[in-house]
Order: C-alpha cells, then sequence, then structure tokens
C-alpha cells in the first residue's frame, strides 16, 4: 500500500500513519529503531528496496529525505506547504513503515524539524548515507540526531576525498560500508592466524582492486593488529579484495578470491592441502544489516581509520 499526500504537513502525515496503523490493529511500538536515510530522486527506490529488505531482520520506521524536483507555483496551489510526502506499508514497506519526504524550496534546508516528529517514540536513531555524505557528519541535520551514522564512500561521487573528510571530522558514532564490506574477510583472516603453529607474521601483502577503499582499510588493520609492514598490491582488472598473503617462519598464509563471480575462495597453509570455502561477495543489504543490528560504537573502525591508514597510505 502507498498513499501520496501532496502538498501537506508532518501533522498530517503522523495522523494518517496512526490511522493506519489504527485499521491494521498495530501499533509502532514494535519498531526497534528508525532509519533516517539521505538521498535524492534517482536513487530513492534503490536505497528503499536495500532498507525493506535490511528491516526484516530489524523491524523499523523508515524515513527517507529527497528533495523533489517538482515544479510548483504558489499562485496556482491552494495552500502550498512545499513538501510532498508517501506513506508505504504492507509488502511494500518491509517489516516496518516507510515515509517517503520529499521537501522543496527553502524547506529542503530543515530536514530535522520535518523528520523529528515522524520519529518513534524511545527508539535510537540510525541515519543513513547512501550515495553521497556530508563532510561533518555531527552538524549535518540528520546526523547530530542519530546515535549511529553510516555512510558509504564508495558509493559517493569522490570516495576518497569523501573518506577524508569522515576521516577528519571522525566520531565514535561514524561507520563506513566500506569497511562493513570486509567482516568476512576480518573473520577468515583472523580464525586462520588462530589456528596452531603460533609463528610470528613478519610481513603482510594484500591485493585487490586499484583505489580501493576496503583494501585499503584491510591493509590498515592488519597493520595495526600485526605491527608488521603490509604492503598493498592493486590489481587493475581486479573487482575487489582478491587475496591476502602472511609470510611466517613456515611459509606463506594466503587468502586467495580472485574473482566475486564464482564466490569461491582458497585457503593455502604450510604442509597442507589448499581448501577451497565459499565466500560470496556481500550485499549492500548484509552490510546495512549489519550494522543496524550493531548500533554501538565500532572502536575498530575507529583506530584503523584514525592511526591506521596513515601507517599504510602516508598523507602526501
Amino acid at each position: 500500500m502507498i498513499i501520496t499526500m501532496q502538498d501537506t504537513e508532518t501533522r498530517e502525515i503522523s495522523a494518517k500513519i496512526d490511522e493506519l496503523h489504527e485499521e491494521r490493529g498495530e501499533a509502532a511500538l514494535g519498531r526497534v529503531l528508525t532509519l533516517l536515510i539521505s538521498t535524492n530522486e534517482a536513487a530513492l527506490e534503490h536505497d528503499l528496496e536495500v532498507a525493506n529488505n535490511a528491516s526484516r531482520e530489524h523491524p523499523c520506521r523508515v524515513i527517507a529525505v529527497a528533495p523533489s524536483s517538482r515544479k510548483v507555483n504558489p499562485e496556482e496551489e491552494e495552500r502550498p506547504t512545499f513538501l510532498d510526502a508517501e506513506i508505504r506499508f504492507g509488502s511494500d514497506a518491509g517489516a516496518g513503515e516507510i515515509i517517503v519526504l520529499r521537501p522543496r524550496g527553502g524547506l529542503v534546508r530543515h530536514a530535522d524539524t520535518l523528520v523529528i516528529p515522524l520519529l518513534v517514540p524511545d527508539a535510537p536513531v540510525v541515519a543513513w548515507w547512501p550515495n553521497e555524505a556530508p563532510a561533518n557528519l555531527s552538524k549535518d541535520l540528520l546526523g547530530s540526531m542519530a546515535s549511529s551514522r553510516i555512510t558509504d564512500a564508495m558509493h559517493s561521487s569522490n570516495p576518497q576525498r569523501t573518506m577524508d573528510d569522515l576521516r577528519r571530522n571522525r566520531s565514535s558514532k561514524d561507520v563506513d560500508m566500506s569497511w562493513t564490506r570486509l567482516t568476512v574477510w576480518r573473520a577468515m583472516i583472523a580464525s586462520m592466524l588462530d589456528q596452531p603453529p603460533h609463528l610470528p607474521v613478519s610481513n603482510v601483502r594484500v591485493t585487490g582492486q586499484k583505489d580501493y577503499l576496503p583494501l585499503d582499510l584491510l591493509a590498515a588493520w592488519l597493520r595495526l593488529r600485526l605491527n608488521v609492514p603490509v604492503m598493498i598490491e592493486e590489481d587493475p582488472n581486479a573487482t575487489a579484495v582478491t587475496g591476502v598473503y602472511l609470510t611466517r617462519g613456515d611459509g606463506v598464509l594466503s587468502l586467495e578470491r580472485p574473482s566475486t563471480d564464482d564466490g569461491f575462495a582458497v585457503i593455502s597453509v604450510p604442509g597442507q592441502s589448499p581448501q577451497t570455502i565459499s565466500v560470496p561477495a556481500r550485499t549492500l543489504e548484509e552490510c546495512l544489516s549489519e550494522e543496524l543490528g550493531r548500533l554501538y560504537p565500532d572502536e575498530i573502525y575507529s583506530e584503523v581509520v584514525s592511526q591506521g591508514l596513515d601507517l599504510v597510505k602516508p598523507k602526501r
């Protein structure tokens, strides 16, 4: 069910949501959080689909703010409010409800006043920027009210500049999807090093796509945790991280995934036969769901972006 409301107000939206809940015999109290999405019209439907899938594990109210491009002549409108909205319920809204706010004109600069009346009471607020993110999340109108802030620098127009901005204005509440995409890699590498013999690692080499933020973050994490030299080897033909090679006294311990197409990786341990395992590329839904389920500061990520990156890629 999708209800469209043109030139509306937040009080009318809130009243309509209460009416729909009453008709369906349910309450918003079952929502574990409010997810704020700052996006644009072109990416809106894709971002909502991702949020829908993630919300099935974490029932939430989704509020998407996507400035409208609809042209309105105030002289022809009875009472223009410069706010269009949609309310989505049922199969169109995952495990919660979706509110799409499309402000126009000067109202675009007041996203906080639009969102606050629609938040789920006494529930944490998570803000997500699926594409372009503000340079300072803490001072952003939506970011300032969130207890957790998720960005995706890889999908911005300038990933490196976005990450530089996020690092310069970082907060313990912030995390980027470039880091979340590495969860499986980090878990597997840690598991490999937990197996005997527990020999010290003398150096590390990581390989992957050129100018790929997750590759840099993985190298930075290994540099911090192992305190050994880490070399980044970029492959212009790769589309993700393709390998991690840890040199020890008994040889090279490695984890290789040459391609994400088949989703298979090979673990090679000195003195043992190579082992093939399934390591498919993580979907955006999986990454968002992981962050929605955590909702507490990722201290390791903070260390990696504040200390580790400068060790593997010193600023020029």
